[in-house]
């Protein structure tokens, strides 16, 4: 690639994407970005691009990409409704912390607020849920910009830039092109400076507290510390447990791990947070799900929350010790300062409280009685025949949350799903951005029938890219969750929840993908080991117990030691 030329503004784009070490991009063209693309064609042995069948599509899959390799994924839309279709991704990227550079065309500037075929003020609409984003008017423009949101959706706390670009600027020549990697922005500070003083404090609590806890979030991977937070553990023996986003942190069988927290959690470590003297949070923000009833959240403890972005301290829960900085710096930093520890008598009160939850919902889900399937046997077979190495990526709803209790990881970024926004539709687009971003792993996507009609389209992509996605179907034939909050709290009025549904496997054979439905336990082992057997994708449908509850369960407005079994 030379240095300096005269080149075109759509060229510069591409150019742009190659020198920030851009391999894969995910789109879906039309009249706006058409010069995009054009140049797109010339270079695509170097940069490949994914076709969605929908641009929701095509941003889900980036956000699959993004968090499965750790890199920041790439999109391409149109103006108009092609831009608008991806806020939804955009929305679910900067709440979970994605980092994605998303790249519209525009109308071209003489355009702008005539109310032009396809226009939209994307920039307008973006800026509640972006990092940051840019209307390009000019080609000039287009390298810094573009350098500018590298930089920013991947430093500090991750997160969605979005860049629109005039169909002009595209057109335009882009005099002595030279693309510079942006490391700085004097009015950006990705990660705040780390107060030594915090961290031998939070050292001092640590090592005189008699019961601590802690709770780690995605932070941990996003800041690449799997290696920092789990030498803390090894040397305090503190118990841990993880948000959604947190978990394959660490690996399933690490002995300090006491399971995830939240509305749908384990027991022990919901009902003890409300019972620690310290709770140490580590790169999670205190989300509702997680706290239950703030007013009566941990109020007992003295609260060291490590984390990156300023905003969250004391948002939700009030920091005795915030320790801000990279949680990969922080921990190193306050490591050497704590104390070898064995909190014997503490730990046993979590195996304790697991026997409850073993005897009372754990066993039931994984080893039915009756003659229905559960949802939980299932992942239990696709965690034995993936030897727990599988990239799993679920949807939103009781599947999701059953994925989050029973799968088990032996690897980092090895759980995806939409956790603050909750979109349903997300996994299997996802699945196959993950998929193709490390196309060594198994990709497991666990699905609900309701969510996995939402995004069903993206089956076109799989049969173009060959992307081996495994695809999994739990059919209860509702929307569980609504449904299991309708039985709960609204006697049994099951309005809008039931489902009709097509012949999933028929759909899948017309999308030339193996396909099998299961309705009976003799079936079940021997389709998922064919399954994951496969070397290509493969699509299961697992016909499960229709009106099967997730428990444990947090009811909202509920303290979270008022968890209950059932």
């Amino acid at each position: 690639m030379p240095d300096k030329t005269t080149i075109s503004g759509a060229e510069a784009v591409i150019r742009s994407l190659l020198a920030e070490g851009v391999d894969m991009a995910f789109g879906y063209p039309g009249g706006a970005i058409m010069p995009v693309y054009d140049e797109l064609y010339k270079f695509q042995d170097e940069l490949r691009h994914v076709l969605t069948r929908h641009e929701q599509g095509a941003i889900h899959a980036a956000q699959g990409y993004a968090r499965a390799s750790g890199r920041t994924g790439v999109v391409f839309a149109t103006s108009g409704p092609g831009a608008t279709n991806i806020i939804t991704g955009i929305a679910d990227a900067q709440i979970d912390s994605t980092p994605l550079v998303c790249i519209t065309g525009q109308v071209a500037q003489h355009l702008l607020g005539s109310d032009a075929f396809q226009e939209i003020d994307i920039v307008g609409i973006s800026t509640p849920v972006t990092k940051w984003n840019y209307l390009v008017t000019k080609a000039s423009e287009i390298p810094e910009v573009i350098a500018k949101a590298f930089y920013i959706a991947k430093s500090g706390r991750p997160g969605p830039v979005l860049i629109d670009i005039t169909k002009n600027a595209q057109f335009e020549a882009c005099e002595n092109f030279e693309y510079k990697k942006c490391n700085h922005i004097r009015s950006y500070k990705p990660a705040p400076s780390i107060d030594e003083d915090k961290i031998k404090q939070a050292a001092e609590v640590i090592n005189q507290a008699k019961k601590p806890f802690i709770i780690w979030g995605q932070g941990v991977i996003l800041g690449n510390a799997e290696k920092e937070f789990k030498a803390v553990l090894d040397k305090t023996n503190i118990p841990a447990a993880s948000t959604v986003l947190g978990l394959s942190a660490i690996p399933s069988d690490c002995s300090n791990y006491v399971g995830m927290v939240g509305m749908h959690g384990n027991y022990a470590p919901n009902v003890l947070t409300n019972d620690c003297d310290v709770l140490i949070a580590v790169g999670m923000r205190f989300d509702d799900r997680v706290t239950g009833d703030l007013s009566r959240y941990a109020t007992q403890a003295k609260v060291i929350h490590f984390e990156i972005d300023p905003s969250e301290i004391d948002k939700n829960v009030k920091a005795d010790i915030p320790v801000l900085g990279d949680v990969k710096e922080t921990l190193a930093k306050v490591l050497p300062l704590l104390e070898k520890k064995e909190h014997t008598a503490w730990r046993e009160k979590f195996r304790e409280l697991d026997k409850d939850e073993q005897r009372e919902v754990i066993d039931d889900e994984i080893h039915p009685k009756g003659e229905g399937l559960s949802m939980g046997e299932v992942i239990e077979l696709i965690n034995k025949y993936s030897n727990e190495e599988a990239v799993i990526v679920s949807d939103v709803g009781q599947h999701q949350m059953m994925a989050c209790r029973y799968a088990r990881y032996k690897n980092t970024r090895s759980k995806i799903t939409s956790g603050g926004l909750g979109t349903m539709g997300f996994a299997l687009p996802a699945s196959i951005g993950a998929k193709l971003s490390v196309p060594e792993k198994q990709v497991v996507a666990i699905i609900g029938d309701g969510g996995y009609q939402m995004t069903i389209q993206e089956l076109g992509t799989i049969l173009q890219t060959k992307a081996s996605v495994k695809i999994v179907v739990l059919n209860n034939e509702f929307l569980g969750m609504v449904r299991q909050w309708q039985q709960m709290f609204f006697d049994k009025r099951y309005a809008s929840t039931e489902m009709v549904n097509p012949d999933f496997v028929k759909i899948a054979e017309g999308y030339d993908i193996k396909a099998k439905r299961v309705k009976k336990r003799e079936d079940l082992e021997s389709s998922v080991k064919e399954m994951m057997e496969s070397d290509e994708a493969f699509f299961l449908e697992v016909c499960v117990e229709k009106e099967n509850n997730v428990f444990p369960m947090v009811p909202t407005g509920a303290s979270v030691s008022e968890v209950r079994l059932k």
